[in-house]
């Protein structure tokens, strides 16, 4: 069972009133969500995916509807500077588009890219399918709905970025979104769309920063769609304030001979969580992510990813690295379903961990489902601490323990990035990666 829609924080982002001037198709979806929303309320620790991720500290706070002054707060582009990131880029603060701080000019031939506001002032229909999807409710409602719920009811703008077939992005495109600080605790919400067509190419990077202390709650939902042939590089760097609250669904669809590289690091926000779903629909489509969640203090990020092969010799690798502190909370889940007819698919899931602190915890699961013939597989995880002969090998040669352990750890972290082609970007993540290790 779920918590009540009459919590606080539910009773909040209900009350608020829903975005007005859309198509009347999209104000119908809108009701829609809010009322499927309003009828399965909140997940708690009952449903399996939320397990470890208890949500009754957030469920009793309120939060205000959206950002009224977004548009005239003031921000530094050296905020959300990213060595060896240059080209177009749209910027969000507080979920509101921001003209004076994006920069679309350098958009090459065959990209489109618009702050779905605007998409939708104009011609819409295009957007309807992923708009417009019904609501999942009842007995086939799956974890992780309620937020996307609210998100698809609630998010008036967002990105809509589509790369014609054939077309490439040589330089990477980036979504920036900022929290600032308000004179409220805002709830804010953020919906994309991207699409990549035949053969299309498009390097992503995609940024969450925070400028000032500030205790927000932002939902953000990506439909990705790559078609055939196409290749997608998205790099996503989640470095939210200490008090945010960040919750996110992407889903993608790979089709025919399509491949998608995802490197994930997540570093800030009080609770964070991020439902990764991909489908590998194509027969020969590759998905491949390597990701970092570091979380200290008293910080709680939560990852899951869900991969679906249910086509003809798909591939997926996962390797991601957990390190937690202090008294953090780390989650990891993932669960790998080989549809029946997939057969020739090939699986890969790796999940290793390692424990700074007596009190920090990291709750890992694989999953694997094998419905299919002639299938390679493999899943594993790990929960452990820094190996001790090679602290001694390092202390033994005067390098003293502190120091030693930040080596291992930020090479058992960097080993993530060795596959990012950007050697200027690959390096100032590292630097985060170490920034964020204990002193």
């Amino acid at each position: 069972m779920n918590q009540p829609a009459s919590l606080p924080l539910a009773e909040s982002l209900l009350a608020a009133p829903l975005p007005a001037g859309g198509p009347a198709w999209l104000d119908a979806a809108r009701r829609e969500h809010r009322a499927a929303f309003a009828a399965g309320g909140l997940p708690d620790t009952r449903i399996e995916a939320w397990k470890y991720t208890a949500l009754r500290g957030l469920a009793q706070r309120r939060f205000a509807d959206g950002d009224a002054a977004a548009a005239a707060r003031g921000v530094d582009v050296a905020a959300f500077a990213l060595p060896g990131v240059e080209g177009p880029r749209l910027v969000f603060v507080n979920g509101v588009f921001r003209a004076d701080l994006s920069a679309l000019e350098a958009l090459p031939a065959g990209v489109s890219l618009q702050p779905l506001s605007q998409a939708l002032r104009g011609d819409a229909e295009p957007l309807r399918f992923a708009l417009s999807r019904p609501a999942l409710v009842g007995h086939g409602r799956e974890a992780g709905d309620a937020f996307a719920q609210i998100n698809a009811a609630r998010a008036a703008d967002g990105v809509v970025l589509r790369v014609a077939a054939h077309a490439k992005s040589i330089a990477p495109v980036r979504l920036v979104f900022v929290g600032a600080a308000a004179d409220a605790e805002l709830a804010w919400h953020a919906r994309n769309v991207i699409e990549l067509g035949e053969g299309a190419e498009l390097d992503l990077v995609e940024q969450h920063v925070s400028l000032g202390e500030q205790a927000q709650l932002a939902t953000l939902v990506s439909d990705i769609e790559l078609g055939d042939h196409a290749r997608l590089r998205h790099v996503v760097v989640q470095d939210a304030a200490a008090g945010a609250n960040l919750i996110r669904r992407s889903g993608l669809r790979l089709h025919a001979r399509a491949q998608a590289t995802l490197h994930v690091l997540e570093l800030g926000g009080a609770l964070v969580r991020h439902d990764l779903r991909a489908e590998l629909v194509g027969d020969g489509a590759q998905f491949h992510t390597r990701g970092v969640f570091m979380p200290h203090g008293r910080q709680h990020i939560d990852t899951q990813l869900a991969i679906r092969h249910q086509a003809l010799d798909t591939t997926s690798s996962s390797h991601w690295r957990g390190v937690a502190g202090d008294r953090a909370r780390g989650v990891f889940r993932g669960a790998i379903v080989v549809a029946p007819g997939a057969d020739g698919s090939d699986a890969n899931l790796s999940n290793k961990n390692l424990l700074l602190s007596p009190a920090a915890e990291i709750d890992t699961k694989p999953e694997l489902e094998i419905y299919a013939d002639e299938v390679k597989a493999a899943h594993g995880a790990t929960v452990g601490q820094l190996d001790e002969r090679s602290l001694f090998y390092l202390r033994s040669r005067g390098i003293p323990l502190g120091e030693a352990r930040a080596l291992l750890t930020a090479a058992f972290c960097r080993a993530m990035l060795d596959d990012l082609p950007n050697a200027v970007l690959r390096e100032h993540l590292s630097g985060l990666l170490i920034a964020q290790l204990p002193a």
